[in-house]
């Protein structure tokens, strides 16, 4: 097997606990995750300090202090929580890359674009559904205190706290397999390299 063969080896996700930074907007597409013009690069890394660009910086380029994530009581936060529909917009896979630079393992949301949910669970970022009062609970949490944290735990598919939080949330069995072995596609379908080889020379054959 080539370099180039190969799968990226995901870290694996079995449970995370950490500060929850909020960002109560609803309808966060794409392009406010990670404006287009910062696309340039071909390497899935270098995306993160422009994460939320428009929002996180002012013109001359000095953080924004008005913009939340700013704010040090959510520095080191690897838990994300927002409105709906969480990542609309177009397909780019840059926007779960910059988040996940930016620190976070985890997303908790009333619901996100079909795409962006994919694509952050093909990259090792769990995107985690909860009902809007759930989700309104956590976000409350979030903005009143400071070092809000949460546990997110996907074998259990729970999210706790220490305020008597306790909801569940669904994945697909498929994908909860991949974060908790760490694999990505290439990584699952090496799994049946075998077999592929098995296939293709029997294909031959008949030709």
């Amino acid at each position: 097997m080539t370099d180039a063969t190969k799968g990226t080896k995901l870290e694996r996700f079995t449970k995370l606990t950490g500060i929850v930074a909020p960002l109560d907007r609803a309808n966060i597409d794409t392009d406010q995750i990670i404006p287009k013009q910062f696309l340039k690069r071909i390497e899935r890394t270098g995306f993160g300090e422009f994460a939320f660009f428009d929002w996180r910086y002012l013109e001359d380029g000095v953080p924004n202090p008005d913009f939340i994530l700013n704010q040090d009581r959510y520095r080191g936060a690897n838990i994300l929580v927002s409105g709906r529909n969480f990542g609309s917009g177009s397909s780019r896979e840059h926007a779960p890359w910059a988040l996940m630079e930016m620190g976070f393992k985890a997303i908790i949301a009333p619901s996100f674009a079909d795409i962006f949910r994919s694509n952050c669970m093909q990259n090792g970022l769990l995107p985690v559904i909860l009902d809007s009062s759930e989700v309104d609970t956590v976000m409350a949490r979030a903005l009143r205190g400071s070092g809000y944290s949460a546990t997110v735990d996907l074998e259990s598919q729970t999210v706790t706290d220490d305020q008597g939080l306790n909801a569940s949330f669904e994945v697909d069995p498929f994908r909860k397999n991949s974060l908790l072995n760490g694999l990505d596609d290439i990584e699952i379908t090496l799994d049946y390299e075998e077999l592929i080889k098995s296939f293709e020379l029997k294909r031959a054959a008949r030709w």
